[in-house]
């Protein structure tokens, strides 16, 4: 369903973005924020996913910065490159290239709207505090959340948090409600890290049908 397009970062940069589209008029924009596995098959499905929902979609390969083209799966070898791969980046050049998907997609007369998964669920709350443009914010298990929570929000923003999830214990939550106590957060009793990913162990069918419910119902009503 999809392309691939090229995006300029405020600082230069260059890199690619996966964009798909409806087939007819859209409801918005938004932008699809990745795992640390890169624009991979399952990104590039969600992108699609959302299309097929109204909006025009786009996913910027923020991993461009350090290796062009990066995707990987899930095996624990390829959370290691993952890993690898992210530690090579700072946080603040990727927000860059958020904000130049976001001003992108704005560019077309697009009310804009920002989903993330993982690293993507962190970034997403970024750009709800640090990004102009953004009308809503979608941070499906955002590990780093909790230390930016103090941060204001400059939109509306949902949390989804799987309450088995080893990589971001409760304590986090806590502190994300304590900074932001008017913030929607949802925690999934049977999920864990990466619920909402159907090619992971650790996808749970249930979790993630509800949790796309309410990103639609919350997009639907903000973007």
């Amino acid at each position: 369903m999809g392309e691939m397009v090229s995006l300029t970062a405020e600082d230069g940069h260059k890199f690619a973005a996966y964009r798909a589209a409806p087939k007819g008029a859209p409801k918005g924009g938004l932008v699809i924020i990745q795992e640390i596995f890169g624009v991979n098959h399952h990104i590039r499905n969600v992108t699609d996913s959302f299309a097929g929902e109204g909006y025009v979609a786009l996913a910027p390969a923020i991993f461009d910065r350090a290796e062009r083209g990066f995707e990987t799966g899930y095996k624990p070898e390829d959370i290691e490159l993952g890993r690898g791969i992210r530690g090579k980046i700072d946080m603040n050049d990727m927000v860059k290239d958020i904000r130049a998907a976001v001003k992108s997609l704005a560019g077309e007369g697009l009310k804009v709207g920002v989903v993330g998964y993982c690293l993507g669920g962190t970034l997403a709350w970024l750009a709800a505090t640090r990004v102009d443009g953004v009308r809503a914010a979608v941070s499906y298990y955002g590990g780093g959340v909790a230390d930016t929570a103090t941060e204001t929000p400059r939109c509306p923003v949902l949390f989804h948090f799987g309450e088995t999830d080893q990589s971001i214990p409760p304590e986090h939550h806590t502190r994300i409600r304590a900074a932001q106590p008017n913030l929607p957060m949802h925690i999934y009793p049977a999920a864990g890290h990466g619920f909402s990913c159907d090619e992971r162990g650790s996808y749970h069918k249930e979790s993630a049908a509800l949790a796309r419910t309410r990103t639609l119902e919350f997009l639907a009503k903000n973007v």
